[in-house]
Parts: C-alpha cells; sequence; structure tokens
C-alpha cells in the first residue's frame, strides 16, 4: 500500500475511533501534501510525501527541544504524541552501525578522499536511504570519515 492510501485509511480509523492526536496529525498531513501537489501541479509520489513527512518530523522534534528549552513541558508532550503518529509513517531507521558502514560503502564508491567531496557522499547517501537517518548524525559522520 502506498504512503497516501495508508494515511487515508489510518485517518478513517482514528476518526471512528475518535483518536484526536492522530486524527489532527493525520489532517494536518493530508492538507501539506494537498499543498505541495498544488505547488508541484502533480500527483505525489511516495517520496513526495516521505520528504514531507521528514519535514514534519524535524519540526516537531525542534519544537519540543525548544518548550522543553524554555519549561514548556505542556506543549512539548503534545508535540511529542504527534511526533509518535508520525514516525509510523518513516521507515526504519539506520542503526549507527549500518549507518557507518553506509558511509564507509559510499565513501569508497564515490572516491570521496577529503572535505571537499562531502556533498558527493551525502547525496549518495540520500539516494540510498532517504529518511532513515538523522542528517546531523550523518554529516558529522561524514565529515570525520574525510577529515582522517
Amino acid at each position: 500500500m502506498s504512503i497516501q492510501g495508508r494515511i487515508e485509511s489510518d485517518y478513517i480509523v482514528a476518526y471512528k475511533a475518535k483518536d484526536a492526536v492522530r486524527l489532527s496529525v493525520l489532517r494536518h498531513l493530508k492538507t501539506a501534501a494537498k499543498n505541495r501537489e498544488v505547488e508541484l501541479l502533480r500527483p505525489l509520489t511516495d517520496d513526495d510525501l516521505l520528504d514531507l513527512i521528514s519535514r514534519q518530523v524535524k519540526q516537531r522534534k525542534e519544537s519540543i527541544e525548544q518548550y522543553e528549552k524554555h519549561g514548556r513541558s505542556d506543549l512539548a508532550a503534545v508535540e511529542i504524541a504527534e511526533l509518535a503518529v508520525l514516525v509510523d509513517y518513516m521507515p526504519s531507521p539506520l542503526t549507527e552501525a549500518e549507518l557507518a558502514e553506509a558511509i564507509d560503502r559510499l565513501v569508497a564508491e564515490t572516491g570521496a578522499s577529503g572535505p571537499k567531496d562531502m556533498g558527493k557522499v551525502m547525496a549518495a547517501l540520500t539516494l540510498g536511504y532517504k529518511g532513515r537517518y538523522d542528517g546531523k548524525m550523518a554529516s558529522e559522520a561524514v565529515r570525520s570519515k574525510l577529515s582522517s
């Protein structure tokens, strides 16, 4: 089943179950998807939806960090609940060992030899493992690999 089909069916289930958090997140996700579809003037692919969900996950993580930093645990709890719903639609994340192994392989495949080649490695990582790694962690790992 496509991501969009899964979102639609989960939306109906959440509506019937009166699951307010899931319903709200999915409604927001459907709206964002429709807006993106209008921008692109074409139906969204699973990759497009994955990008959209990734951006929303990142926004939630940043919001949680800010709320906790300013002592607003009540608002952080709402964001954490919404994040849990969004994470269900993301592919399984790479472990640190899997990420390191992928970076080693991609450095060899791209012929990267120094920090100036970081873009090549990151682009290859995105192509092969889109949505499965934390960008900040991957960037640091690639930078340290190419610096040594």
